[in-house]
């Protein structure tokens, strides 16, 4: 028997403290801020900086180079770190993932000195490398702490504060930006402190039981196991939602670096506006994950992905749209601000029913592994989305149209999901309640 499995485990369900008495609970909403905070923060540094490069020249745009440097690992290393989630403490793992996350935020000042954009790429992937092995123990840990009855005012409060951490860090971001056009170090030095204080709040988590002890990583293992493979292949419904999902993360990724097109190279705004842009979009995809949660109830509700799909369709359609506005936009600054908000509002309707009945139909023993396959599809999406800006830009600078026609790349991707994603609502039984929504990729 492995060792680590001859360990203390957290308490039972019946002894467990109530909620807020609870310090794991504490420590693993601060633990999970701090960290979408630094994800968000350095990423959105990183992809204004790229898109600055094409100030003078729109073909040297590297926003999509960025963005696939930061998804590639979670394609590389989604399913390993899923069955690591399982076959060891996820408190272990949640503490060991901080501690690599000083790490690449030390490598990130370094780069920033440097002023390297190839160094910057670098830790970005190792950024990436460490949210991989961040995210199946994160999302999997809270079934196996807290009590079934307080898993809904958990999975809400951990939603509520991802959200708010994904708002903060591409705004400071772009404030940054502006502050420390010349000194962005500092900026890189403040995420290594808060990757310091990260690890600390981790420490209170007590230690869980593990899954699947004795767990066998093999080659075959590497992206998706046999048994997992099987799983997926039985239940047709759920590798459509792995499908529809990766299609969604693919549309945010491109989104994501047109608003950065958008703001900077064609309203001509600076970085903090254009950050304020950004989180207009996260904002509105927290309004829609937290409506969605209370619309749904314990069942999947199939209007709320359809009405999620044609918000999403037509707001994007409407940002690509030329008009007498600031820009040759349609909407210019604020009105672009206010279908961002839209936009993301939509995008919260459609991903989170799908998001809990993947969660609440994974088998109890494959949990991580479940939810490390559903990062690995996401993030072959965003990687997908990272080379579709390259392309999108390289035709948009070569014909000399505006940026923000690159939105028009996700209403491409959207309308065969329209077409044919036919969904029907059904009650998921008592296993939804413990789903949470991985959102801070983005």
């Amino acid at each position: 028997m492995d060792r680590e499995s001859q360990q203390p485990v957290s308490a039972s369900a019946e002894t467990r403290p109530t909620l807020f008495r609870d310090p794991s609970f504490w420590g693993l909403m601060a633990t999970q801020f701090l960290g979408a905070f630094n994800d968000n923060l350095f990423k959105q540094l990183v992809l204004l900086v790229s898109v600055k490069l094409a100030l003078d020249n729109r073909a040297e745009n590297l926003q999509g180079l960025a963005m696939f440097a930061f998804a590639s690992p979670f394609v590389l290393l989604s399913g390993v770190c899923g069955i690591l989630a399982d076959r060891h403490s996820k408190q272990r793992i949640i503490v060991l993932s901080k501690v690599l996350e000083i790490g690449a935020m030390g490598l990130g000042v370094v780069a920033f000195l440097t002023g390297s954009v190839t160094a910057l790429m670098l830790v970005l992937s190792l950024m990436g490398a460490q949210s991989a092995f961040f995210g199946p123990a994160k999302y999997g840990i809270l079934p196996e702490l807290f009590r079934h009855e307080d898993l809904p005012r958990a999975n809400g409060l951990m939603l509520m504060t991802t959200f708010i951490s994904i708002i903060l860090g591409v705004a400071l971001a772009g404030q940054l930006m502006t502050w420390l056009s010349r000194d962005l170090w500092l900026a890189s030095l403040a995420c290594v402190i808060t990757a310091v204080i990260g690890t600390l709040t981790a420490l209170p988590i007590r230690k869980t039981p593990i899954a699947h002890p004795g767990l066998v990583i093999t080659p075959g293992t590497w992206f998706i196991s046999a048994e997992t493979r099987k799983v997926v292949g039985q239940q047709r419904t759920l590798l459509s939602v792995l499908i529809v999902t990766s299609v969604f993360w693919c549309v945010g990724g491109v989104y994501q670096q047109g608003v950065n097109d958008l703001g900077i190279l064609q309203l001509k705004i600076d970085e903090a506006a254009t950050g304020l842009l950004g989180a207009c979009a996260a904002i509105g995809i927290a309004a829609g994950c937290v409506s969605a949660g209370m619309l749904s109830q314990g069942r999947f509700e199939a209007w709320l992905v359809r009405t999620g799909l044609w918000g999403m369709l037509l707001s994007l359609v409407m940002l690509a749209l030329p008009g007498p506005q600031r820009g040759d936009t349609l909407l210019g600054v604020y009105g672009a601000g206010a279908m961002l908000i839209v936009l993301g509002a939509s995008a919260g309707l459609f991903a989170v029913p799908l998001t809990v009945y993947l969660q609440a139909m994974a088998p109890a023993d494959q949990k991580g592994q479940i939810i490390g396959v559903m990062n690995f599809c996401n993030w072959i999406g965003i990687v997908l989305s990272g080379i579709l800006h390259l392309i999108a830009n390289g035709i948009l600078t070569g014909l000399n149209w505006p940026p923000n026609l690159v939105f028009l790349v996700g209403t491409m991707l959207l309308i065969p999901v329209v077409i044919w994603y036919r969904p029907r609502s059904q009650a998921l039984g008592i296993d939804a309640e413990a789903a949470t929504f991985p959102t801070e990729e983005l």
